[in-house]
């Protein structure tokens, strides 16, 4: 099928439109930025991000102090929110394209995703509203130098509230290999003192996740306020990367536009308290101990996802089971791995009352899997990422996994594969065409934190 394809409207404006001066121009930001920043600080990859989208002299450096931070060996999909600037929209608009373009090359959009939000009566799909847009286009080539493979949602925004934008995140939201990037620029035409003074009360509301930004403190206020409500509701932090203004780049100081960029991460801790507490809960339930099962209702542990139940007694394995389809919400399927792998995997007795307090639990949460297509075996070896994937590997009714965390005692990716052949049942050495491969990741939480990985 041919690609429909939204050419680069604003190349040669707010970016070079030669292919080798982008690059160079990309790269040297993201070096200038990297050159600020500790080795710790690169590739913490944060979940979500917002960055302005002047053009690149003005507020290159400031987008380049988040992008430095991607983790391209994670990240598969972008979902990317700007206000509009040219054409009125009532609610949230999607392209009625197949791809965008920069003089980068073209990325194709997620059409999956893009059909998982069609029905709200917010959503639209506007042909003009992307056309000329450029809060969009510009974060574009930063994405292509900084992530390998990705797919794109684009959604231009216009007269929407806060709630109806958070509506359509919390759908798209999705798992680590999933980035949400919201385009906004800051204060606009006040004098440099001013925008300073405005801009950090902005920071300020940001860094607190309080969604009650107003369309002075920045042009992308909606889809910036949907982000901070979807961010509290998710226990998540916020961080200051940088913070300027046009007077400090490429302009006077008499009437400047501000600009600053954040990140947000999950709360691991949140998360993996209450998924640890869920699974000791059902296990503890099960043995007719007493037990707090309540789920605290929070929206992610709704959202349907795939978990891994390990349980360790003096450090060995003491059960394993899990799903490797999301089929029901997570916290769910976390409690039910949990009395899984307690009492029925059939490796083990089932776990006793006098064992409850010996045990030490581990929960993995699976991103969706990743299906790859290896040309032979010695082809697979130099896709895997040790330490990183979670391998399945099925030949007709034969099925096995390993979790990242098996690299822990298999580092070689030849025994790895060696060993996961034959917990599917095969010949360490066995290779066949029809083999299918797929690989994923996941967020790992320990009672023993050195365990998780």
């Amino acid at each position: 099928m041919q690609q429909n394809i939204r050419p680069p409207a604003v190349a040669g404006l707010f970016y070079p439109d030669s292919a080798d001066e982008l690059k160079q121009q990309v790269d040297a930001l993201l070096g200038e930025a990297a050159a600020n920043l500790t080795p710790e600080q690169i590739k913490t990859s944060p979940k979500a991000m917002i960055v302005p989208h002047a053009g690149y002299i003005y507020s290159g450096f400031t987008a380049a102090s988040a992008y430095i931070r991607l983790n391209a060996e994670r990240i598969r999909h972008v979902v990317l929110l700007g206000p509009v600037h040219r054409v009125p929209v009532r609610g949230l608009a999607l392209p009625d394209t197949t791809a965008f373009a920069t003089p980068l090359g073209i990325i194709p959009l997620n059409t999956a995703g893009m059909q998982a939000i069609e029905h709200f009566p917010q959503v639209m799909t506007s042909a003009a509203a992307h056309q000329q847009e450029h809060s969009l286009e510009v974060q574009l080539p930063f994405l292509q130098r900084v992530l390998n493979n990705f797919t794109l949602i684009p959604l231009a925004v216009g007269d929407a509230t806060a709630n109806e934008v958070a509506e359509v995140l919390n759908v798209l939201w999705g798992d680590e290999s999933t980035l949400i990037l919201i385009s906004s620029d800051l204060s606009h035409f006040h004098s440099y003192a001013e925008a300073q003074d405005m801009d950090a009360a902005t920071a300020e509301s940001v860094l607190a996740l309080q969604s009650s930004i107003n369309h002075q403190q920045a042009c992308g206020a909606t889809p910036v306020n949907g982000l901070l409500s979807v961010a509290k509701k998710r226990h998540m932090h916020a961080s200051l990367l940088d913070v300027r203004n046009s007077g400090d780049t490429a302009g006077d100081q008499n009437r400047v536009v501000g600009y600053a960029s954040f990140a947000f991460h999950e709360n691991e801790n949140y998360k993996g308290n209450i998924l640890l507490k869920l699974a000791r809960a059902a296990i503890s339930e099960r043995l007719g101990l007493d037990s707090d099962i309540n789920s605290p209702g929070d929206t992610w542990l709704n959202e349907p996802r795939a978990s891994f139940v390990t349980l360790h007694k003096s450090g060995a394995l003491r059960g394993c089971i899990g799903s490797l389809a999301a089929h029901r919400p997570l916290a769910e399927d976390v409690s039910a791995n949990a009395v899984a792998a307690a009492f029925q995997d059939p490796r083990f007795a089932p776990l006793s009352v006098h064992e409850f307090d010996t045990i030490d639990i581990e929960v993995s949460v699976l991103s969706l899997p990743e299906s790859l297509a290896p040309a032979d075996e010695n082809d697979l070896k130099d896709m895997l990422r040790p330490t990183i994937d979670g391998v399945i590997l099925s030949y007709g009714c034969q099925r096995a996994t390993f979790l990242p965390q098996v690299w822990a005692q298999l580092p070689e990716v030849g025994d790895f594969l060696a060993q996961l052949k034959i917990k599917a049942g095969l010949p360490a050495d066995f290779w066949h065409p029809d083999i299918k491969i797929s690989r994923y990741t996941v967020e790992a939480f320990s009672e023993k934190p050195e365990e998780a990985s």
